[in-house]
């Protein structure tokens, strides 16, 4: 348990140690790091800055942990599972404090990612159970062709800050499932989220080794990614992160040959048509690009508007962000804007907006720091962005909303899928043939048609391009932690 100081945030889910073999243990060094709270500045607490030789010992007893658990029937798997789902719905409370308390966001957003967590635990468990193989019709009676999926091994992971609770109940409950074990390593700004759903799985029976988690400040973290890229017993690298150091943990894997799931960076693209249903569209864009401050990678950070309504929907979009937006510590009351994950976040947003309105872009409204602190950003409105402004560039994952014109359906494609990257992208329409259209031309690996949210346990999360490889969630999530192999019988 961490001291005093983090009791008053979590109490009996706050735990001050990394979580292997079953055990809560410190780093070898036993050097820590602070984790602090983004809207006060208070310290939480201090957890193990552990690095690559701790990451080589966690992996080797996750090996051996594998040897057992990759055997356990699929039923039993699903029981573990199902008892810790139980477990986090009844600490649903103290896990939603807890989240707020290190990463920011309003209290109502994190109770609404613990069930989206628990979703995930729920889900993959039942998976486990339709991890189906195949008998194929052999082409000589003499022989018969079977198909068997099997858990792939030892699997490395590294999750986001920005959804501390359920990236990793998303990756490691699908691992967990198949048969496989995890070794993670969560985001250095937020490991409390992890180490108590750590405690959950151990309370709900879940074998020593099955899970281990360890923790590293932002020095330590490449050691801590190296090692698990590049050790041979690791056989799945799982991350989610930036686009920039996803492709060093491709480098970094290539030599093992390891399967790998990236869900990188985005650049979505949010297309308003003259068709469209304007409240509609102005509620969606709030949803998509709001939650969570404007920090997830599937916010929309390109708001394109056709010109027929454009006046309209900036206006009114005006209004609801000022009517509905406020701007506050997580845990108080109303918030529905917390800060920013670290003062470096808000230096980026406002040099985008500084960019743009130098490069002739307008604040409706918005457009400064907020005086609640130094991790706090105004929800931001700006018109008269174009393509080529860094707002338009570069992922903004901040409060900004970045309003462009366009006339056609075509300029929209062409403005929507010229970047690199290919997360998600949404777009409102009342015409039924555009819909089809655009949602078929749309480059992204999720697509959102009349609807701004649109990630669900049951649907496959992932992007194309330089936005990743693989698919998280649905059935598919499963696929990803196993592998497939083909059993010829001969003399029969």
């Amino acid at each position: 348990m961490a001291g005093d100081q983090g009791k008053r945030f979590a109490s009996s889910l706050l735990f001050d140690k990394a979580f292997v073999n079953g055990q809560w243990v410190s780093a070898k060094s036993g050097k820590t790091f602070e984790v602090t709270n983004p809207a006060t500045g208070e310290l939480l607490g201090t957890v193990p800055d552990m690095d690559g030789s701790d990451t080589r010992s966690a992996i080797e007893t996750a090996h051996k942990a594998f040897q057992t658990w990759r055997d356990v029937p699929a039923k039993e798997r699903c029981t573990v599972l199902r008892r810790w789902s139980d477990l986090c719905t009844q600490n649903k409370p103290e896990l939603a404090r807890l989240l707020t308390s290190e990463m920011g966001k309003p209290l109502k957003e994190a109770e609404g990612e613990v069930n989206y967590g628990i979703s995930f635990i729920e889900w993959f468990g039942e998976e486990a159970r339709r991890a189906y193989g195949d008998v194929i019709p052999s082409p000589t009676s003499s022989k018969r062709m079977l198909v068997l999926r099997q858990a792939i091994g030892v699997c490395g992971m590294i999750t986001p800050w920005n959804f501390p609770n359920a990236m990793i109940t998303r990756k490691a409950c699908a691992a967990i499932a198949a048969g496989c074990t995890v070794v993670l390593k969560p985001a250095e700004d937020t490991p409390y989220s992890a180490l108590a759903l750590c405690e959950l799985a151990k309370q709900a029976g879940l074998p020593e080794g099955v899970l281990n988690v360890v923790t590293a400040s932002r020095a330590n973290a490449p050691s801590v990614g190296k090692e698990l890229c590049e050790n041979p017993i690791v056989k799945k690298i799982s991350f989610t992160g930036s686009t920039n150091t996803g492709k060093t943990l491709l480098r970094q894997s290539a030599d093992t040959v390891k399967k790998a799931s990236m869900e990188l960076g985005g650049n979505a693209p949010f297309i308003v048509f003259d068709s469209a249903d304007v409240n509609a569209a102005v509620q969606g864009a709030m949803a998509s690009k709001f939650r969570c401050s404007g920090q997830t990678c599937v916010c929309a950070n390109r708001i394109l508007v056709q010109e027929g309504i454009y006046d309209r929907f900036v206006k009114r979009l005006a209004e609801v962000m000022n009517e509905e937006l406020k701007v506050g510590d997580g845990l108080e009351p109303g918030t529905t804007q917390g800060p920013l994950i670290n003062k470096a976040a808000v230096d980026k947003v406002d040099g985008l907006v500084q960019d743009a309105v130098k490069s002739g872009a307008k604040v409706v409204t918005g457009g400064k720091r907020h005086t609640k602190g130094s991790n706090f950003y105004h929800p931001t409105l700006l018109t008269d962005v174009t393509p080529k402004m860094r707002c338009s560039t570069e992922e903004i994952f901040g409060p900004v909303a970045a309003i462009m014109k366009f006339k056609t359906e075509e300029e929209a494609l062409a403005i929507a899928n010229a970047t690199q990257f290919g997360l998600a992208g949404y777009f409102y329409s009342g015409n039924i043939g555009q819909i089809w259209r655009v949602s078929e031309k749309l480059e992204y690996g999720l697509v959102g048609a009349n609807e701004g949210l649109i990630s669900a346990t049951e649907a496959p999360f992932g992007g194309v391009k330089e936005s990743g490889l693989g698919r998280e969630g649905g059935k598919y999530g499963l696929e990803e932690y196993m592998e497939i192999k083909y059993v010829c019988m001969g003399g029969i």
